[in-house]
């Protein structure tokens, strides 16, 4: 067993589930920035994580979810860059 990739899953998974945790105890909102950015971080790691141990499809799984999760900090960014604009 890898243990590099052993602890930076678990640094991954754990984010991941606590983002899902302050979701679901309503503490952060599943739009707003803490949320995405957890979930863009802990899914880096958790397919980094996979990846270092050659298991291809949660590489794929988690560089998607990685994937929408920036997608989702780009948009609260613009989102913000238009609010700013309009005053």
């Amino acid at each position: 067993m890898n243990d590099q990739a052993t602890v930076i899953g678990f640094i991954g998974v754990g984010l991941l589930l606590v983002a899902f945790l302050l979701n679901l105890f309503r503490v952060v909102r599943a739009d707003g920035f803490s949320y995405s950015l957890l979930n863009l971080v802990g899914a880096g790691l958790a397919g980094y994580s996979s990846y270092l141990i050659a298991f291809m499809p949660f590489v794929i799984l988690e560089s998607v979810w990685a994937a929408v999760a920036g997608a989702g900090l780009v948009r609260l960014a613009l989102k913000g860059l238009r609010a700013a604009d309009s005053h």
